[in-house]
């Protein structure tokens, strides 16, 4: 099954405060409903080296990136436990233990 995922939309705006640029990337319930299914299956995968943690959208990823967060620097650990923070958790692939 394929998803189609929007690319993110940007808008400038101009109040008394001054500038506001608006991000908005659309998520399509059925990419939610898919890592879910994910999510709820992975406690009776055998992992290898590798697992799938979470599946963050760009936007998000930029959100964090202008409020300091260093996403591509930080652990598997310091991201999961951020979008847990954040309730987002949505996101994550996997019940498992990071």
């Amino acid at each position: 099954m394929t998803y189609q995922y929007n690319d993110i939309s940007r808008s400038l705006t101009e109040n008394s405060d001054g500038h506001i640029i608006e991000r908005v990337q659309q998520i399509p319930t059925e990419f939610l409903d898919r890592l879910k299914a994910e999510r709820d299956d992975s406690s009776s995968v055998r992992e290898g080296e590798m697992m799938r943690v979470a599946s963050i959208p760009v936007v998000l990823i930029e959100r964090w990136l202008a409020e300091g967060f260093d996403f591509y620097n930080e652990s598997a650990k310091a991201i999961v436990a951020k979008l847990k923070n954040d309730g987002m958790e949505y996101f994550l692939t996997t019940a498992k233990s990071v």
